[in-house]
């Protein structure tokens, strides 16, 4: 999954070198850090949330494949 994230991020932003992805797993629940340049932050969040709440949707999707749940948290 962080590959994927991580593939989503990078074609959002304009500095994808900045992009860090971090991925913890604590019982069934894989939680999802995306960190970006300042000035990449809206990009990656949109309009309203919108595209954070994609990148959500998809990483809920994975994890669910694998029979887990998912959290994804933009980092400042």
């Amino acid at each position: 999954m962080q590959e994927l994230i991580r593939y989503i991020a990078c074609a959002l932003v304009d500095n994808p070198d900045q992009v860090q992805v971090f991925v913890e797993e604590e019982d069934k629940t894989l939680r999802v850090g995306i960190k970006v340049a300042e000035e990449d932050m809206g990009k990656v969040i949109g309009k309203q949330g919108r595209i954070a709440k994609a990148i959500r949707t998809v990483a809920k999707a994975s994890a669910a494949r694998e029979g887990k749940r998912s959290q994804v948290d933009i980092l400042d």
